[in-house]
């Protein structure tokens, strides 16, 4: 009854409303949880354009009796955007910076404004945004101010509260206040206010000039040293402003706004202090330790120093950044095992003088016995250290089965002085209970981020949870301590707050939410009044999984639903194209959470796991948040829980398949090797059938396919018939066999041509053996069980030749990408080995010249000395899979050719998905973000290189220029 008065109200409010609203299924599905523990689904998800859109909302909530729960990146650990009322999304239409003045150094913007995006405009202006989180490239500052944000140098930055200058926000009765610096005439007029602005002011008045109020609050709150205290609402901070404390800064309410998670008001602008950029002579000494309690003695001796940031990684965290493509590559400075590394950073105006710290430092470290390892990062180096370091929360689901390193008590502040003793403590009570613990993070700041390991499906361990909570809020309290250091309360820690902040000071927190939104429109049941926190968790306890039977398989993830369990909701799919990266590419074009990884996972889990049909796939509501996934694989790597959801897709794809048959389209483009064999036998006549102006008018719609497209022409042979005519001649050198992939046999041929004479006349013998096609088209429609068999074939074919000495070698990065990437998971266990084997030893071409020419097999003097200036574009999965520094390696090895790469994520193409009528306009919208710009800026004669067909297709589509492979490039320079 409520859902449907809710829905009418909704629809009366959708005709004056600018922005989406959505109440189906699947949409408030993905909405249902954020990055914490909590599930709970709401009643409708709103995406508002402007203020005028929220003050509807708000209109509405007061009149038909729903709450509206604020919701930037979705990136909360305590469940503060989790609610069962309307979310109010502002993530994609709120994202403007509105005013820019540098003589003052502050900046004005909208809730939706990332971080990073907005620390990137700032630049060129020498100012910055002082407080950064791990989550920067995602994180908003709206969500920043929610949980008073600090990040990795809050040491010298404190948090968003301390950078918050003015808010403008509209209250809960729908009027718009703004909140900034108060002086005592000011304060007073406002408190007479007859308004309810002036019951907010006056309320608070009554609240701090009371005496034993004072004395409460000073009493009971963190002490004021800790710089990460983030409990309750911060009345204790505004104590000590004027006019309630003598000689002290002028009262701002925006203060107290920061960290209140949305439940006061509703902000509309920020108005941010912005800071000088830090100096440039910096570096990171990440010391190793043989023990956590080590490393936090070592951390007090490291503050005499005045580094910027101290934060540790122990060894766990560190362990499983081993099983994460991208993070694995970032682990050069780890030498052994160490139990923990302390990563200190100086930022001094010279390197003289942060040379002089780090020699001090070291050297009263090794005096004191602490510390074993002492490797110095400096330059570019050092980003991939904090990759490292904030990839930590990610890849902690990356720790197999049901038992993970949960957030509870990851937000807990004590002075460092005490952090040694407060761990001890902390660790014998984890003892009594026979469980282990994930440390990292702020340890410069007193800040732990300290995350048990329970099996929140486990009905005991749900209890465990509540228990180790209050415990550790008990042992918090005992050292003056914040229980929320930057992470907030939500639903996680509210219950507690009585307990750290007193019952008497509580009553005055509930006041203030009571003056501010007597109707408890604004987030409920967050901060105060919060359900006991072990309840409305992502997973029911007791919930007994499935098995669900598969194609791929899964054991490594213990089963497809733990696979996709493995999303902790980070969110670090909701790259921007400014931000960079490569995940998700249709995220990036659409900016809607519904096209981001992150949505798809959690509707996969969601179906699996509730779904009552003897095939759980068969959900329409997977289907249509998958379809946008271009099957790039930048998830495998990109996302710090290796969540891959090209795979998930393509299993997904088979079973519902099975369900509800194929679409004929689907059958065809991966059957597209067979349709090309047939068209072979007269290649021109296909050719002109296909692309003639006149017959791809009826052809193309026929297909499903947009008719914006040219479609891909066979050249005038395949390649296996040239190379049985035109075989080059046996040389003395090492025999290498090339991978006839299915696209370089019938379409690129021409470039499988030239790689086999440049690699001839580098004097290689090159075999072309006997297989068939890779089974890319089929992986990436769904025929699992056609790709299976062609898995099979190729290993039983090509296992027997291959070896380090007789390596397999492929032009086309998808389809040679198939063999290290998907096959050994595809055959059963029995042909695991081979297939493990043939992985090891495949290569693209471009991997294989890069290292033989490393190791100087060839070199400089077989090219031409001619200068060149080349731009690169990088295919998804070789990017993801491999790496493009082999293709930069080789494009730059003529003496005069300069190549650089594009900063582009995903073309935009991804095999079939640009063709498709559906899907044209977003796959376009891919290529205008980076890759269309950029070929387009480039001068006349830079020669543009990319490796994929598809790449190659999608620019000649975007830009009308050509791309050419890289062996082409080089075949053209041979001398």
């Amino acid at each position: 009854m409520r859902e449907s008065k809710l829905y009418k109200a909704l629809a009366q409010l959708e005709i004056n409303f600018k922005g989406d609203i959505h109440i189906d299924d699947a949409t408030r599905l993905i909405y249902a949880t954020d990055a914490s523990a909590y599930r709970e689904k709401p009643l409708a998800v709103a995406l508002p354009r402007d203020a005028a859109d929220i003050k509807l909302l708000i209109q509405s909530a007061k009149a038909n009796g729903f709450s509206l729960i604020p919701r930037a990146a979705g990136t909360s650990l305590a469940g503060q955007v989790v609610g069962n009322g309307v979310i109010v999304d502002i993530s994609r239409y709120m994202t403007q910076i509105i005013e820019l003045n540098t003589n003052e150094r502050w900046v004005r913007v909208q809730p939706g404004v990332i971080l990073s995006e907005l620390n990137k405009y700032l630049e060129p202006h020498g100012l910055f945004f002082g407080p950064e989180t791990s989550t920067a490239n995602r994180c908003m500052m709206g969500g920043m101010l929610g949980n008073n944000a600090c990040g990795a140098h809050s040491l010298v930055y404190g948090s968003t509260r301390d950078h918050t200058l003015e808010i403008k926000a509209l209250l809960s009765d729908g009027s718009e206040a703004i909140f900034g610096e108060l002086d005592n005439e000011s304060f007073q007029q406002k408190c007479v206010q007859n308004d309810l602005e002036g019951q907010i002011y006056k309320t608070l008045n009554e609240i701090l000039s009371d005496p034993i109020n004072q004395q409460q609050i000073r009493t009971e709150y963190p002490e004021t040293s800790i710089k990460r205290r983030n409990t309750g609402y911060a009345i204790d901070l505004l104590l000590e402003t004027l006019p309630f404390t003598a000689n002290a800064p002028k009262i701002n309410l925006s203060k107290l706004m920061a960290g209140s998670e949305g439940t006061l008001a509703f902000t509309t602008e920020i108005k941010l202090n912005l800071v000088p950029l830090p100096p440039k002579a910096k570096a990171l000494v990440c010391v190793h330790f043989e023990s956590i309690i080590n490393a936090l003695k070592a951390n007090l001796i490291a503050l005499k120093f005045q580094p910027v940031s101290v934060e540790l990684m122990d060894k766990t965290v560190m362990d499983l950044t081993k099983e994460n493509i991208e993070q694995a590559k970032n682990r050069f400075f780890v030498k052994g095992d160490p139990e923990a590394i302390l990563i200190v950073e100086f930022a001094e105006a010279d390197f003289e003088t942060t040379d002089q710290k780090i020699a001090a430092m070291e050297s009263a470290m090794r005096e004191a016995g602490l510390g074993n390892h002492f490797p110095v990062v400096k330059g570019a180096d050092m980003t991939r250290v904090w990759d490292l370091r904030k990839a930590g929360l990610g890849v902690l689901n990356n720790m197999p089965g049901d038992a993970k390193p949960v957030p509870v008590i990851e937000d807990t502040a004590v002075s460092p002085a005490v952090l040694p003793d407060y761990i001890r403590e902390f660790d014998a009570m984890l003892s009594r209970y026979n469980k282990k613990c994930v440390y990292y993070a702020h340890v410069a700041t007193g800040e732990l981020h300290l995350r048990p390991v329970l099996n929140l499906k486990d009905p005991d361990d749900v209890e465990l949870f509540y228990t180790i909570a209050r415990e550790t809020a008990l042992l918090v309290k005992k050292y003056k301590g914040s229980l929320s250091g930057e992470h907030g309360d939500g639903r996680l820690r509210g219950e507690f707050i009585p307990l750290m902040v007193g019952e008497h000071n509580y009553a005055l927190l509930k006041k203030i939410k009571e003056s501010w939104d007597p109707q408890h429109i604004f987030n409920p049941n967050k901060i105060v009044d919060t359900p006991k926190m072990n309840t409305s968790l992502r997973y029911a306890p007791g919930q007994q999984d499935k098995t669900i039977n598969t194609i791929f398989d899964w054991s490594k993830d213990q089963g497809i639903l733990r696979a996709a369990e493995k999303c902790n909701g980070t969110a670090a799919c909701r790259k921007t194209e400014v931000t960079g990266g490569t995940m998700c590419p249709s995220y990036m074009a659409t900016r809607n959470e519904k096209h981001s990884t992150r949505a798809r996972a959690n509707i996969l889990r969601e179906m699996l796991t509730n779904s009552t049909k003897q095939n759980p796939f068969d959900h329409p509501e997977i289907y249509e948040v998958m379809d946008l996934c271009l099957s790039c694989k930048a998830c495998k790597s990109e996302c710090p829980s290796s969540v891959d959801v090209a795979k998930l897709k393509a299993e997904f794809l088979q079973h519902y398949y099975d369900a509800n048959g194929a679409p004929i389209r689907a059958k065809m483009i991966a059957n597209i090797i067979q349709i090309n064999k047939l068209g072979s036998i007269w290649p021109a006549f296909t050719n002109l059938m296909m692309n003639n102006p006149v017959t791809s008018k009826v052809v193309m719609p026929l297909l499903g396919f947009a008719q914006e497209r040219s479609l891909p022409t066979l050249y005038k042979t395949t390649l296996d018939k040239w190379f049985k005519k035109n075989k080059p001649v046996k040389t003395n050198g090492r025999k290498v066999y090339l991978f006839n992939d299915e696209f370089t046999r019938f379409n690129d041929t021409n470039i499988g041509i030239h790689a086999i004479l440049l690699l001839t006349k580098l004097g290689y013998e090159v075999v072309i053996p006997k297989h068939i096609e890779s089974g890319r088209t089929y992986l990436s429609k769904g025929f699992l069980r056609k790709a299976k068999r062609i898995a099979i074939h190729n290993i039983k074919s090509l296992s027997p030749l291959i070896s380090s000495e007789n390596p397999l070698i492929g032009i086309e990065p998808s389809a040679l990408l198939t063999f290290r990437d998907e096959y050994p998971e595809l055959v059963d266990a029995e042909m695991r080995p081979a297939a493990d084997h043939l992985a090891k030893h495949c290569f693209t071409i471009e991997e294989f010249l890069s290292h033989e020419f490393q190791k100087g097999k060839f070199s400089q003097d077989f090219f031409t000395k001619e200068k060149r200036e080349i731009l690169y574009h990088g295919h998804c999965q070789q990017k993801s899979i491999a790496s493009t520094k082999e293709a930069l390696n080789i494009l730059n090895i003529p003496e005069n050719y300069t190549a650089t790469e594009i900063k582009s994520g995903c073309c935009g193409m991804a095999g079939s998905f640009g063709y498709e009528k559906e899907h044209y306009d977003v796959s376009m919208k891919v290529g205008e973000l980076v890759l269309f710009p950029a070929v387009l800026n480039a001068s006349s004669t830079t020669i543009v290189a990319a490796s994929g067909t598809s790449c190659r297709h999608q620019i000649h589509d975007g830009t009308q220029k050509d791309a050419l492979h890289p062996v082409e490039i080089l075949y053209q320079a041979l001398r």
